[in-house]
């Protein structure tokens, strides 16, 4: 790894697990971004959602898994400098379709990513991590918009994959309640995942 100001990291320093000791971060094109720690609201509407969006899963149904800050790997940037290429994301929630999991390849079987926004991630997830994940072709994309305080759910933006398959369009906006169809159907009204 390189120099504290900057701190950054190869695929094969990830691989050996050199970034373990550095806690809750992510890695874009090499470089160590450190996380914000979230607000215990956040962290609960996080886990509810994802608990609902499980129990959501079609009996029957293909195998679908619904994980919840888990690594995956995305497309190497382009450079010359090895510690300048590697990009690590930690979706807030994701379902994907297969078993087992592979940090280098889950990418490819992701069904749905959810980011939800706070200060400190906002710019990030409306820009950077939408064009990331649909350049990954990932088919849906939810951006929970949380209010100040991030103790309320202003609105959850849907996005799916256009006709190139590799931007997002616009879906809808979902004001009140989050209305799913695909990969899982579910009706989350957005009061049961406020509750304290």
């Amino acid at each position: 790894m390189s120099a504290p100001d900057e701190l950054r990291v190869t695929a094969e320093e990830f691989a050996e697990g050199a970034t373990a000791e550095l806690g809750d971060i992510e890695i874009v094109d090499g470089r160590v971004v450190r996380l914000v720690a979230q607000s215990p609201a956040h962290s609960r509407v996080v886990r509810r959602l994802a608990g609902m969006l499980e129990a959501a899963r079609r009996d029957g149904g293909p195998c679908m898994v619904v994980d919840s800050d888990v690594a995956a790997r995305f497309a190497d940037a382009e450079s010359a400098t090895v510690d300048r290429r590697l990009n690590i994301r930690y979706p807030d929630i994701w379902i994907r379709d297969t078993e087992p999991y592979d940090v280098d390849t889950v990418r490819e079987h992701i069904l749905l990513v959810v980011e939800f926004t706070s200060e400190s991630t906002i710019d990030a997830d409306i820009n950077d991590k939408r064009i990331q994940y649909a350049t990954a072709g990932i088919p849906r994309y939810l951006i929970v918009r949380l209010d100040q305080k991030e103790e309320r759910i202003e609105e959850i933006e849907e996005y799916r994959l256009d006709w190139s398959g590799r931007r997002y369009a616009a879906h809808t906006v979902h004001r009140r309640v989050l209305l799913l169809d695909d990969p899982v159907e579910a009706t989350v009204p957005f009061d049961v995942l406020e509750q304290p």
